[in-house]
């Protein structure tokens, strides 16, 4: 007989302890039980990326990781992306630019592109898209969708008023 096994980490921030089957994904877990529907179920294959979350700062398909494997780690959420009950500074643009259609792809994409962004905050439109690239939307076109991400790196390489920052 196979047991459940605790399981603590933090999940935005927030110090988790959950009591999990061996098989049951983050991703489940995630929804089930504790709530973080903003973590899309889309393929459950690890293709399509509305799954996405960052763990320990990656993004990552939380289908395809057994929530076991997070033990210790740290999980954030497009919840996890703005401070306190204010959206992050690539949600503003999202919404800003209509890059949100029906919502279900972009909890994934702004968390591979804030992930992206960290690592290349001067990445062009073309390794943008190539980054996106496993978030599948059949919603926007991914037009608006490179165009918000492509302002806010921008914004944060030049400053809210277009000057470059010292």
């Amino acid at each position: 007989m196979i047991d459940k096994t605790r399981v603590t980490f933090t999940v935005n921030d927030s110090p988790t302890e959950v009591w999990v089957w061996p098989h049951q994904s983050l991703l489940q877990v995630l929804r089930d039980e504790l709530g973080h529907t903003e973590v899309k179920y889309g393929c459950g294959e690890g293709v399509c990326g509305t799954c996405t979350v960052l763990l320990d700062g990656e993004s990552i398909n939380a289908c395809l990781v057994f929530a076991v494997q997070v033990d210790g780690q740290s999980v954030t959420t497009v919840q996890g992306l703005g401070e306190g009950r204010s959206t992050h500074p690539l949600q503003d643009r999202f919404l800003e630019l209509g890059a949100s259609q029906c919502g279900f792809c972009t909890p994934g994409m702004l968390l591979v592109a804030h992930e992206f962004l960290s690592r290349r905050p001067d990445a062009g439109r073309e390794e943008i898209r190539s980054a996106l690239a496993g978030n599948l939307c059949r919603c926007t076109g991914y037009t608006k969708i490179l165009d918000a991400v492509e302002a806010f790196a921008r914004e944060r390489e030049t400053g809210p008023g277009g000057e470059r920052e010292a």
